[in-house]
């Protein structure tokens, strides 16, 4: 059983993760790699209201996307998009990321080869990604505007999606550690985390909902 506390807890770390950012015009959107084939139905929806004009998917694959997407995520991405409906010149894809700075990095590298012309992107995660993928590309990618955005869905839905409630608590955790701890080590911006989203992050830890961080040391 998981406690209300646990569970406000929970929510207080998913409200925080969540930028609110307003969907706007941008010169690409990309599609960070991952389990959750939602990216991508969240790019295309983009694409198809004129938001953006061009998709890019990055992501090779994981331990936990390898069964479920053997060609890899940015593969499976586009695949899904053309399913869409979104023409096949209008998908690019980066199949060699293996982390958020990779994605960031790599994307960047793809469309510059591709002569894309880029001042903003539309960057999308899952839900819980959102603040330390826009933190991650503003390190890396200083020079443009980012637009940090996820599928449209409250927590209750996605543990829904997932089935698996303590494994969201425990990626929602290590989210959070990975955004106090990478800024020191060059690999994101500080981002300021108010002290009631600090408090709810150490009782989850102090609950057990520890498998996503990364250890001390």
């Amino acid at each position: 059983m998981i406690s209300e506390q646990v569970w406000g807890d929970t929510q207080v770390l998913w409200d925080y993760h969540q930028m609110g950012h307003a969907l706007c015009p941008c010169s690409v959107a990309i599609g960070l790699g991952s389990h959750d084939l939602g990216v991508a139905d969240t790019a295309v929806a983009a694409y198809h209201k004129g938001v953006v004009p061009l998709l890019l998917f990055t992501g090779a694959s994981s331990p936990t996307t390898r069964e479920r997407m053997p060609r890899g995520e940015a593969i499976h991405y586009r695949e899904r998009a053309l399913e869409l409906g979104v023409p096949s010149s209008a998908v690019l894809v980066e199949p060699k990321a293996r982390n958020t700075g990779e994605n960031i990095r790599f994307s960047k590298a793809v469309l510059a080869e591709a002569r894309v012309e880029v001042s903003s992107v539309l960057l999308i995660s899952k839900p819980y990604e959102e603040r330390r993928a826009y933190a991650t590309a503003r390190k890396l990618w200083p020079e443009v505007e980012i637009v940090s955005a996820s599928s449209p869905m409250s927590l209750s839905q996605y543990v829904d999606s997932i089935e698996d409630a303590r494994l969201v608590i425990d990626m929602l955790v290590g989210a959070l550690q990975r955004l106090l701890i990478y800024p020191a080590q060059g690999f994101m911006i500080h981002e300021p985390v108010p002290d009631d989203v600090l408090d709810a992050y150490e009782r989850l830890c102090l609950a057990g909902f520890t498998s996503r961080l990364i250890p001390s040391g």
